[in-house]
């Protein structure tokens, strides 16, 4: 049986949802020699041109071992959104990283207005040291970002791509 050739302009006629926008932050965690070796707790966080943070993209602890005593050592993060959240929390907690590169996703960045934003990561390790890197960059509809920033030593490159 043949599909009638009006079934498929109807298909074409009715309005589609559009699809959630994402991206990804890839954030490199640094193999260091320091004795003992720590992962360190990492939030990742998107804010606005003000420095309001309007996003919070992951959240990696050890949940089972300590759990949220170390969390506060995120100070940055710990301020802006950490006390007042329910730990853990769904699609955005996960566990401690080892070093080497990680991808972490930003979902459905539709809802966000253009504009100037920064992803925000910031590590610390237990008995180590503590850092924050901002990736700067501006959302435009149709344009895709490509934006990236260096961390000193608790953070290797961070960068940020989102198509739109």
């Amino acid at each position: 049986m043949r599909p009638s050739p009006y079934f498929a302009l109807a298909a074409i006629a009715l309005p589609t949802p559009a699809l959630a926008q994402t991206g990804t932050v890839t954030l490199e965690i640094p193999k260091l020699s320091d004795s003992p070796y720590r992962k360190p707790y990492v939030a990742v966080w998107l804010e606005n041109a003000s420095g309001k943070q309007v996003g919070v993209a992951g959240v990696l602890y050890d949940q089972a071992k300590i759990g949220l005593r170390w969390l506060p050592e995120l100070r940055t993060w710990w301020r802006k959104a950490g006390r007042a959240m329910d730990m853990p929390a769904d699609g955005i907690s996960m566990p401690t990283r080892g070093p080497g590169r990680n991808t972490i996703v930003l979902d459905d960045l539709k809802s966000l207005p253009n504009g100037r934003y920064s992803v925000v990561v910031e590590a610390a390790r237990e008995k180590g040291g503590r850092e924050l890197v901002k990736v700067p960059f501006t959302l435009q509809s149709g344009k895709a970002v490509q934006a990236s920033a260096r961390g000193s030593r608790e953070l290797g490159e961070v960068s940020v791509a989102i198509e739109r």
